[in-house]
């Protein structure tokens, strides 16, 4: 989606060190493990392309993609628990990618849950088909989560 569409109370920008806060309070009430303040700096700090969505001068949620050697992977996209369902993590989808293609990416991977229904059909409907499974990749509340590997041709 081009930025002359997006409406204008939506606002993409990259992140900034004065953003983690906003960022990891968004993360810890999406996710029942949730990435910490300082992996969210890191991630800042060796250079990932870092992006927040902001809906009225407020962050409501944040991206992060990796791109390295025509590859790009999307290490996270997390949309605060009362903007979900609203387009937002669409649209910030959209950026990401968009980002990818910029910097001449030709693939965008990520992991997602197989149990988030909700981010499973927003990434399949964005044209990522299921590629993988990575065993016991996430955190879980009896043990460890698989994850399914995602991937989309850019």
């Amino acid at each position: 989606m081009s930025a002359v569409l997006r409406p204008r109370t939506l606002h993409i920008r990259p992140m900034g060190e004065a953003d983690l806060d906003a960022v990891h309070a968004v993360e810890r009430d999406a996710y029942r493990f949730p990435w910490t303040r300082g992996i969210l700096g890191d991630c800042l700090r060796v250079g990932y392309s870092c992006w927040v969505i902001e809906r009225y001068g407020a962050v409501k949620g944040h991206g992060i993609l990796q791109i390295a050697a025509g590859d790009s992977h999307i290490l996270n996209l997390c949309i605060a628990v009362e903007a979900q369902g609203q387009g937002l993590g669409r649209t910030l989808l959209d950026h990401l990618i968009e980002v990818a293609v910029e910097h001449r990416a030709t693939i965008c991977l990520l992991e997602v849950r197989p149990t988030n229904h909700a981010a499973c059909a927003l990434y399949r409907s964005a044209g990522f088909n299921e590629v993988g499974m990575r065993r016991a990749y996430y955190p879980g509340v009896k043990g460890r989560e698989d994850a399914v590997i995602l991937a989309r041709n850019l």
